[in-house]
């Protein structure tokens, strides 16, 4: 059974795929998305116990942005979990505020809680930044110190 969603024209039907084909559009292994799955990473469309993995273009979607988050911020896959689970988080209070939230006491709750989340995923953005810093300078260090070496014995 497909899943559906609005298109451009209209309602069109999404199609569902399997692990393998997946795997080979975001560019992984089956192995790799079952691990994934099995720490609370990447939720399937439509997976009933005992049958076989269905995904959506969606999942795949996701699937790839975790893959970029992780290469990019070289995160362990604990902290592309905390960085997943925050912005679930805060999609869920975007859904809420868009849905017309009149009371001022909980639109301000949203948007307490949305900073947050944001807070969070800020603070693990920054802390692998000055780690990236950190080994960068160290590398510099190198760099001058075998540079020196260098110029000494092209001198001597």
């Amino acid at each position: 059974m497909s899943a559906e969603r609005p298109g451009a024209a209209g309602r069109e039907r999404e199609r569902e795929l399997r692990i393998g084909d997946v795997a080979k559009l975001a560019g992984t292994t089956p192995r790799t998305i079952r691990y994934y799955e099995e720490i609370g990473l990447p939720a399937t469309s439509g997976r009933e116990p005992g049958a076989h993995r269905s995904y959506a273009e969606s999942d795949v979607e996701r699937l790839t942005e975790l893959l970029r988050l992780k290469d990019l911020l070289g995160v362990s896959l604990e902290e592309l979990k905390q960085l997943i689970e925050a912005e679930d988080a805060r999609g869920e209070l975007r859904r809420e505020w868009h849905g017309g939230v009149e009371d001022p006491v909980r639109r301000r709750q949203i948007l307490e809680e949305s900073l947050t989340y944001i807070a969070r995923q800020l603070e693990l953005v920054r802390r692998r930044r000055e780690e990236i810093a950190k080994l960068e300078s160290e590398l510099l260090a190198r760099r001058r110190r075998v540079r020196g070496l260098l110029r000494e014995l092209t001198a001597a």
